[in-house]
């Protein structure tokens, strides 16, 4: 656009840095005097929530031969919206010395947008999904701030700060919801 391509990958870097966030949320699993029997790594995958749920209810014993492993998490960018509020000059810009003395690299100053992410977690039962909600949400009170170098060619570094708008959960019944069979938990995290 306007006669130049430029290519930063700052959208890639901010998914990039909000899962990273959730890569190291174990579930541990107790009997009944309380001795660890069991503990696990929740897997994390980019993708929106409808693929998830039609994977899972596609095969809802989750036993194939590739089968989706429950807990899992799943998150996705849903929106970009512009904020005019912490919009700065538009000739500002950012200057970095090259080796080659009678250059300059440079960029225009940031675009302000604010990212909305949805961070779903699938569990078969309730206590799989406390303990993975218990192991995020005391770190958003209710924002987090993250340091993201979104354009290492110039050293760009910008504290971020990710705030969780809301946590909601579902519960997918298989068969009548009085014999207590739970298909699916879903809890979903907007930030």
């Amino acid at each position: 656009m306007f006669g130049s391509q430029f290519y930063h990958q700052s959208l890639r870097r901010y998914i990039i840095m909000f899962g990273n966030m959730f890569n190291y949320i174990v579930v541990r699993r107790y009997d009944a005097n309380g001795n660890n029997i069991q503990a696990g790594a929740v897997p994390l995958a980019y993708g929106p929530k409808e693929k998830f749920l039609v994977r899972i209810s596609q095969d809802p014993n989750l036993d194939q031969q590739v089968a989706m492993q429950l807990p899992r998490l799943g998150f996705e960018m849903t929106t970009l919206n512009y904020d005019g509020t912490r919009r700065l000059q538009g000739l500002n810009r950012n200057v970095k010395v090259t080796t080659d003395e009678d250059k300059l690299d440079f960029n225009y100053a940031p675009v302000p947008y604010d990212f909305n992410f949805s961070l779903s977690v699938y569990v078969r039962n309730t206590e799989d999904g406390t303990q993975i909600v218990e192991q995020i949400l005391p770190f958003f009170t209710p924002d987090f701030t993250v340091t993201v170098n979104v354009n290492p060619k110039l050293d760009q570094k910008y504290d971020l700060p990710i705030i969780l708008n809301s946590v909601n959960t579902t519960t997918d019944y298989e068969g009548s919801m009085g014999d207590g069979t739970t298909r699916l938990i879903v809890w979903d995290l907007e930030f």
